[in-house]
């Protein structure tokens, strides 16, 4: 099946939607029979590889801001590891069995946002008191049991509209699927590309792991190649070498971003360079010279100037992000109509039900795409009772371990609802899910609350954005197992009990990793401590967000009014794209969402990383186009998860003494 454009419209014809239909059962035909989707040695696996993930994303996170999903590891080694017990065994193992060993990794690996962004950022506050992560451990556990649990739930609801009614590509999920379908398929050559598939992942991520502690003893060439610093550096031009050394524009070897730049569409890729080219490539240090901004990074507002380039086009950044993934929303929002309502009239139903009367029915004559057999469908009871127990505990544990006002968790919580629309949107189309311009917006909102203590008015602000960011992190990683359920034919409601479980053994790892780190690098938590071997971005933006918006620093003028501007032009470049622009031309017109993102993240490293390996696909399907499709979800796989586990090595190396190499050739002075 040919990969979708990241702007997929919805079928507009019936038969559309039959050829569509025959084909996905044409392709079950194909594969075996699996009386049993959910087992336990699917769960158990996956949830035991998403462990791995999770280790890889604290470290990711802490290091730049991200964090990547556990879809395909889960795929591909869950593939290798299954189907050699189902040989042994003379037991069944199919794709949908498969997908359920994924959804489990998904879950298993995605529970970190809070502990790279609002946790460390507490710390660093002095909002958590004098105490260390190890003496927080039960506050720090509760917590994670709700962020697990609460945005699962959440997201069951929407599958709806981003999967079935809006149908958007979820690029991930979508490779996640396609790659399950091509190690299944029968015959001798499909067993072959699995054992390559294997092969390609096992020597990406060792590739990746090895050159990443490569640069732990010899840093220098082996963490970047500075070429507008050494090019500056012999005509004597400062304003080169400044584009390196300050600004940040530089390749970096990062095979993580390498791998994502493997799988992102080209206009997202690119898009996401234009933003951060305007932002800390052209305007930023035009500003900057002139005297009105001060630095690239950071928030602070010294009173000769209006900050740095960071702090000015966060705030654009965010609206465009915000702004487009609202007017996605809009743009289908007869679909949406009738989800809602039917929701409503499920909810009805139930009460009805329990009342002994007979059950409502719809005379609208809308036609649902929906072709799952109502017995593999998630129960309207499983979701609303495990959202109410999950949104009370959530109120509580936050009420007497965090000391956040009930009405303001309550707040979040509703608001959590719309600003997962943005995650959901931003991810289905551009693989990238913005849980910090989530959070900023919760943090607008929460910036004043009735209360005299400033601590308390601080924490507020950050739990409820980390109530925001952690349930559009749950949202998605459920809505993209139901999009790969769905493109394989599997049940949601193995899923559903998949990501339960994989939810579980997220919860016994997320914290011990987390005071791992805390106590391998002490700067993480400290502000007093001027260097660091992570840069903590999202753990600095927090903070300093915070800090503003309770009254400890100011937004531009300027700032503000080209965020009306964009959002202006967010809307219209939707409003374009959806009612005028060809078919043909949607894969390429301009992604405004991934421009806001390149606003927001003051790394130009990282989409120039995404653009080499972007550009290194493309020469690979120029010279096979045939490989590439066999393996290069498991070389983007391998990549992402080689670094993750090198992190993990070199903080247990720190832990442990190990000194650092001090070779330093090829890095600016």
């Amino acid at each position: 099946m040919a990969e979708k454009s990241e702007y997929t419209d919805f079928p507009s014809e019936k038969a559309e939607c039959i050829s569509v239909e025959e084909e996905m059962e044409a392709e079950e035909e194909e594969f075996i029979h699996e009386e049993h989707q959910f087992t336990w040695r699917a769960v158990i696996i996956g949830s035991l590889l998403g462990c791995v993930v999770a280790a890889s994303n604290i470290y990711l996170g802490l290091k730049i801001g991200w964090t990547f999903g556990a879809a395909l590891w889960g795929s591909i080694f869950g593939f290798l590891i299954l189907s050699s017990i189902s040989k042994v065994t003379g037991s069944i193992f199919g794709p949908k069995e498969n997908a359920v060993c994924q959804a489990a990794a998904t879950s298993a690996g995605g529970l970190s946002s809070g502990f790279v962004t609002a946790i460390p950022a507490m710390y660093r506050m002095g909002l958590m008191g004098d105490s260390t992560p190890a003496q927080d451990f039960v506050p720090l556990l509760l917590w994670t049991i709700c962020s697990a649990f609460f945005g699962m739930f959440f997201a069951v609801p929407l599958r709806s509209h981003f999967v079935i009614n809006q149908n958007l590509v979820f690029p991930t999920p979508r490779a996640a699927a396609e790659t399950i379908k091509s190690l299944h398929r029968a015959g001798s050559a499909a067993a072959k590309d699995a054992r390559d598939s294997g092969r390609a992942m096992m020597a990406s991520f060792f590739s990746a792991m090895g050159f990443a502690l490569a640069g732990y003893f010899i840093p220098g060439i082996f963490e970047g190649i500075h070429v507008l610093y050494w090019i500056g550096n012999a005509a004597g031009s400062t304003a080169v070498m400044n584009a390196d050394k300050i600004w940040g524009w530089f390749f970096a070897w990062d095979f993580s971003f390498f791998g994502a730049g493997l799988m992102t569409p080209g206009s997202t890729v690119f898009s996401f360079c234009l933003g951060e080219l305007i932002a800390f490539g052209i305007a930023g240090p035009l500003m900057v010279d002139s005297g009105y901004l001060y630095g690239r990074g950071g928030f602070d507002y010294p009173p000769t100037s209006a900050g740095t380039a960071q702090s000015f086009f966060l705030w654009p950044g965010v609206a465009m992000m915000v702004v487009t993934a609202f007017a996605e929303v809009g743009a289908q929002a007869p679909a949406l109509y009738h989800g809602v309502k039917g929701g409503v009239m499920e909810i009805r139903n139930l009460i009805r039900k329990l009342s002994k009367k007979s059950a409502l029915v719809d005379h609208s004559g809308h036609v649902s795409k929906d072709t799952t057999p109502v017995h593999e469908l998630i129960p309207t009871t499983w979701w609303v009772s495990g959202l109410l127990l999950s949104g009370v505990m959530t109120v509580l544990v936050m009420y007497f371990n965090f000391n956040v006002p009930v009405y303001a968790t309550i707040g979040a919580i509703i608001l959590s609802f719309f600003l997962a629309f943005v995650g959901l949107q931003a991810s289905g189309e551009t693989d990238i899910n913005p849980t910090g311009a989530v959070a900023k917006v919760c943090q607008l909102v929460f910036s004043t609350i009735p209360n005299e203590d400033i601590k308390i008015v601080q924490k507020t602000n950050l739990m409820c954005a980390n109530i925001s960011a952690s349930v559009c992190s749950q949202s998605v990683d459920m809505v993209g197992d139901l999009k790969t359920a769905h493109l394989l034919n599997a049940s949601p409601r193995a899923m559903f009990w998949a990501q339960m479980i994989g939810s579980c053994f997220a919860i016994v790892v997320a914290v011990p990793l987390f005071i791992l780190y805390a106590k391998a690098y002490p700067c993480i938590l400290s502000e007093t401590t001027k260097t660091c071997q992570f840069d903590i971005p999202s753990v600095l933006a927090w903070a300093q967000v915070c800090r503003l918006l309770t009254g400890e620093g100011k937004i531009p003028e300027a700032s503000m009014i080209l965020t009306g501007v964009v959002m202006v032009l967010a809307l219209l470049n939707v409003v374009i794209r959806v009612k005028f622009v060809p078919a043909a031309w949607k894969p390429y017109w301009l992604n405004l969402n991934a421009v806001g993102l390149g606003f927001i993240a003051p790394s130009p490293a990282i989409p120039v990383a995404m653009a080499t390996g972007w550009i290194a696909g493309q020469i690979w399907i120029r010279v096979s186009k045939r490989t590439h499709e066999k393996l290069m979800y498991s070389v983007s796989a391998g990549f992402i998860a080689g670094i993750g586990i090198a992190g993990l090595i070199k903080a247990a190396m720190t832990i442990a003494g190990v000194e650092e190499g001090s070779v330093t050739f090829g890095k600016p002075k």
